[in-house]
């Protein structure tokens, strides 16, 4: 479904290039929940926006391919990537629930407003507006379409567990709590019946038993409906409970990927194995990785890793490793992986 190449995205600062990005490789296939994984900063939202098409102006993406369903996204044109594929086929859940909302209109005015544009029941040659000179705003709602959409508004809130009917789209945000509100970002997300959903970290905002229901609601609604997901975090345990594969990344270079009980039984990666030793258990004392993640304005050359590396040598630090294929689509970019059998 969606297939990412040599990756390679840039950001233009006052204090020289950023490079954050480096030619990334990642691959997630039709009805699978891929987790991406790595710590705050390693370029977990700056790829989610590649993917979109939506990253800030300062941003360059150098080289590589992002394709999406057989074709390049990167090729697109930006009124067909804005109109077919953005916000329908592929949608976007955030990490924070509060202000993704407008607080001033009801959650119904703000579903149906989602649903006037990106409504799987809308003709691709439906009005524009006066001469698509203003975004559309005039442009009417076929009022058959919309009874349509807001019976398929009620049907997803109701699939989120947010039962009330129209009670629930006279509300405004506000009125409703955050694993509420998640989950009306869950809905409005598969609401255009898209073939990809990008959710970016979606429970770091709210607490942990909210965190454990929206991770099952979720992984269910994922599974009843086929749709792929990309599901950014930076905790294990959320990857864990929700994802068939991992891929880590680290410092803007992909290290490992691996279907999640070989993940979290045998890592292959050096920096996995840290990562996975450094989670708090009961009766061990904290484990820490050691050293710093580097910089994206003059990041190490070859494997990002290889100065906290224990296992690093000559050929780390000038070349980027390779990726071997294992066993089970387990594959791992390092000069020195693991072979034996993990003990955390």
């Amino acid at each position: 479904m969606l297939e990412i190449t040599n990756l390679q995205v840039s950001f233009t600062t006052d204090a020289g290039v950023a490079k954050v990005l480096d030619r990334i490789n990642l691959g997630v296939g039709p009805g699978e929940i891929m987790g991406l994984v790595g710590e705050s900063g390693c370029g977990k939202t700056t790829l989610a926006n590649a993917i979109l098409g939506t990253l800030p102006a300062n941003a360059r993406c150098a080289s590589g391919a992002i394709r999406f369903a057989g074709e390049d996204l990167r090729l697109l044109p930006a009124r067909r990537m804005q109109d077919e594929v953005r916000g329908r086929r592929i949608t976007f859940i955030p990490q924070d629930p509060v202000g993704s909302f407008n607080p001033l209109f009801t959650v119904g005015a703000q579903g149906m407003e989602v649903m006037k544009w990106k409504s799987p029941r809308r003709a691709p040659g439906e009005a524009r507006g006066i001469g698509g000179l203003i975004g559309g705003l005039c442009s009417r709602y076929p009022r058959r379409r919309r009874r349509a959409d807001r019976e398929a508004l009620l049907q997803m809130l109701r699939a989120v567990q947010l039962p009330g009917g129209n009670d629930v789209l006279r509300k405004l945000p506000h009125e409703f709590s955050g694993g509420q509100r998640q989950r009306l970002m869950i809905a409005l997300a598969l609401l255009p019946r898209p073939q990809l959903v990008i959710a970016d970290e979606p429970t770091s905002a709210l607490d942990v038993t909210i965190q454990a229901q929206i991770l099952k609601l979720l992984k269910e609604l994922a599974k009843n409906t086929g749709v792929s997901v990309l599901f950014t975090t930076h905790d294990l345990g959320s990857a864990y409970e929700i994802c068939d594969r991992v891929t880590v990344m680290y410092a803007g270079q992909e290290v490992e990927a691996a279907p999640v009980d070989a993940f979290f039984r045998r890592p292959r990666h050096p920096y996995t194995a840290r990562l996975l030793a450094s989670l708090p258990r009961p009766g061990r004392a904290f484990s820490e990785i050691g050293g710093e993640i580097p910089g994206p304005l003059s990041p190490p050359s070859g494997c990002r890793f290889h100065p906290r590396c224990a296992r690093a040598d000559a050929t780390c630090r000038l070349q980027r490793p390779p990726v071997e294929e294992g066993d089970h689509g387990h594959q791992v970019r390092c000069f020195h992986p693991l072979e034996e059998e993990w003990r955390p």
